[in-house]
């Protein structure tokens, strides 16, 4: 069975292709879509939880490390739109998707982490 860090790289292939679901993601790995719900539910994940994970470490890393447009990041991540790629940022960051680009640019000269949750995740 792939290891998670397998499963995570098929889901970025997946979504540079713009198909990064539970199917392809399957297809990518040489198993059964099945095969991987049940390998990913006795990890104690999902496929969408996985998907949402990758997603915003992508997100934020290009958040901090580019002059992409909100909308560039969104579509490239495989939201529909920014306005829905915002209200999924701030949901499971706890912060807008701006200010964490004004954040991670403030906090750049220090060597700051790419994917700080700082306190917001945690809360």
């Amino acid at each position: 069975m792939p290891s998670a860090q397998a499963v995570r790289a098929a889901i970025v292939a997946s979504l540079r292709h713009g198909d990064a679901t539970l199917d392809s993601t399957a297809q990518a790995l040489k198993i059964s879509s099945r095969t991987l719900q049940r390998h990913l539910g006795r990890l104690g994940t999902s496929h969408s939880e996985m998907l949402a994970e990758v997603r915003l470490d992508i997100a934020c890393r290009l958040l901090g490390d580019s002059s992409k447009r909100l909308s560039e990041i969104a579509k490239f991540v495989g939201y529909s739109n920014a306005s829905s790629f915002s209200r999924t940022f701030v949901r499971l960051m706890k912060i807008q998707p701006i200010t964490y680009r004004q954040q991670q640019l403030a906090d750049r000269p220090s060597g700051a982490n790419h994917r700080k949750r700082s306190h917001a995740a945690g809360r």
